[in-house]
């Protein structure tokens, strides 16, 4: 594979650059937010995973514009999440996100969750495209849908651009999932790939529940890294984009010093597993009537 560098980025169907990896900020409180956000920009990251029910959109924002960095060289995304799960609770979050991050625009926004119910997911699509339209949000897409979800998904895309005509479906460019050894998502995964979809890995990971497992301990010492660096390294050769997240500023350097070594096929497979085990919340499953 090509060298992965930390300036690394992954082409999306909008035609935007997403960076390959980027510094999640899930229940960091938000007056702390701000200064590890500045950490993670002064380690390298250039890429900021948000989202209107972390509540610290506001410090998020402010470390990327207080940085130095130029706006566009940061990617910056968010979600909508209940109750805001339907077109006219996208329209007005969109709004609220903007005038909290005060970024100008947001470059991802995502529906948090496949909730609402066909017609509330049809309709917070719909105000996301529109956002686009508006030059609001630069590329749309999903979290925690399942593939019965995606494929739901397809079918009023469809619909979109019969009602609105070209264009009106939008595109998906990015997909966010819990992604590590132990809840692979083969599934969703092919799904995506075979659609051009950037996967996103929340909870790389595992929220630090597997950083003892008997079957990392062997490549730590092969390579002298963490078991955190060999999971972060675990999904970007899977093509993923990691969002590992920490308030410890070592860590939050740590977890971003994963370019000077590469694990070997040998290496992926010993970390491949029949599992399913989430380490937190998993919408994937919810029914499509929820």
């Amino acid at each position: 594979m090509a060298a992965i560098t930390i300036n690394s980025k992954q082409r999306m169907n909008s035609g935007f650059d997403i960076p390959t990896l980027g510094y999640g900020v899930y229940k960091v409180p938000a007056d702390i937010c701000g200064e590890v956000v500045s950490q993670a920009l002064k380690a390298g990251y250039r890429h900021v995973d948000c989202a209107a029910m972390y509540r610290n959109e506001k410090p998020a924002g402010k470390a990327i514009l207080d940085s130095g960095i130029p706006r566009e060289e940061v990617f910056y995304t968010s979600k909508v999440y209940q109750p805001a799960l339907t077109y006219e609770g996208v329209k007005a979050q969109v709004d609220l996100s903007l005038k909290e991050c005060g970024l100008g625009y947001i470059d991802l926004m995502l529906l948090h969750a496949p909730y609402g119910g066909r017609e509330g997911r049809k309709g917070a699509w719909k105000a996301l495209v529109e956002s686009v339209e508006e030059g609001k949000v630069r590329s749309i897409g999903v979290s925690n849908y399942g593939v019965k979800h995606l494929d739901e998904m397809e079918e009023y895309m469809k619909e979109l651009e019969e009602e609105g005509g070209k264009g009106k479906g939008g595109v998906i460019s990015v997909g966010q999932w819990e992604i590590h050894p132990w809840i692979p998502r083969s599934d969703i995964v092919e799904w995506c790939k075979k659609r051009n979809i950037v996967v996103e890995a929340y909870s790389p990971l595992a929220r630090g529940q597997r950083l003892s497992d008997k079957d990392l301990q062997p490549l730590t010492k092969k390579y002298g890294k963490s078991a955190a660096q060999i999971l972060v390294r675990w999904s970007l050769q899977h093509s993923f984009v990691p969002l590992p997240k920490s308030e410890t500023p070592s860590r939050i350097i740590d977890n971003a010093a994963v370019y000077d070594f590469e694990l070997t096929e040998e290496d992926l497979k010993s970390l491949t597993f029949d599992t399913y085990s989430p380490s937190g919340w998993d919408p994937t499953v919810s029914t499509l009537d929820k």
